[in-house]
């Protein structure tokens, strides 16, 4: 299977044409055709339903269509690190990152790093903790950062000067803003919308163990979007505090829940990890701030 061949199928099947791809490739469409072909053939699946005016995906076709993209990625990756082995002046570094305000931490890291590297390029990938340590895992992340606690026997890890106070996100004219908290067992008994992906392990331990007790009206995967629908009156979001705009002007704002619950942050890579100069410097300056 060679690498020519899967960029030709991956861009196949995102202009679900064959003449469209080939247009974007360079080459004839028989040339094109020809090769899907024999790919499909050397892997003895059918990869497209071919129509009178498109293509799409077979379920094979979809299997393929995403490890290709793992192995285009990591192959361009891999690339770009021997690239700039000869005379380093920068390089790419990529992390996937939980919302948090911590990630202020590591935005200061990169912005001392590009004062002495100004080649030096971020790449942020936002998700949950088993997205991101996917990721991780397959080499397509440098770093993730993590806000509750893992599994940490793949990983290395820097625990971060950082902690997330979990509460209600509400709007001010809301019965409840004249407490200074939300008592844990109250929760039981609001509207809450919640994180999709942290619906269940990523919160604190109280609510796991009474997540059946919650009245969930509506889940989000951004904070932001949340905070649309406690504006409209849906009902109460559940996170981490200075995530959305509760200041003055706000019609929002946020209370903790009591007893304070904290989540942690880390730093985590995979344990055999090779690190790209640019991984390296990175690394070191994240701990000299955390000294």
């Amino acid at each position: 299977m060679e690498l020519r061949v899967l960029r030709y199928f991956v861009e196949a099947a995102r202009e679900e044409s064959m003449t469209g791809a080939a247009r974007k490739l360079h080459v004839t469409q028989p040339t094109l055709s020809k090769q899907i072909k024999e790919l499909e053939e050397e892997l003895g699946q059918k990869l497209f339903v071919r129509g009178n005016y498109n293509i799409r995906l077979t379920p094979e076709g979809e299997i393929l269509y995403k490890r290709a993209l793992d192995i285009l990625e990591m192959v361009d990756l891999t690339a770009t690190e021997f690239a700039s082995m000869n005379a380093f002046n920068g390089g790419d570094i990529y992390i996937g990152c939980a919302e948090s305000d911590g990630m202020s931490l590591l935005a200061k890291a990169a912005k001392h790093l590009r004062t002495e590297y100004e080649n030096l390029h971020f790449h942020l990938y936002s998700g949950n903790a088993e997205t991101v340590c996917e990721r991780l895992d397959k080499g397509l992340l440098d770093f993730a950062v993590v806000v509750q606690n893992i599994d940490l026997f793949k990983y290395a890890y820097l625990d971060l000067p950082v902690t997330d106070t979990w509460g209600l996100i509400m709007r001010k004219d809301s019965p409840m803003v004249s407490k200074t908290g939300v008592a844990i067992e109250e929760l039981t008994e609001l509207p809450l919308i919640v994180s999709r992906q942290g619906a269940t392990n990523e919160m604190p331990e109280w609510l796991q163990k009474n997540y059946d007790r919650l009245n969930i009206v509506a889940t989000y995967d951004l904070i932001y979007n949340a905070s649309i629908l406690v504006r409209e009156g849906l009902g109460y979001a559940l996170g981490f505090d200075k995530l959305v705009n509760t200041g003055a002007e706000s019609i929002l704002c946020f209370r903790p829940i009591i007893p304070t619950i904290s989540s942690p942050m880390r730093l985590i890579w995979r344990k055999e990890q090779q690190f790209s100069r640019a991984a390296e410097l990175f690394l070191g300056e994240v701990r000299n701030i955390c000294k």
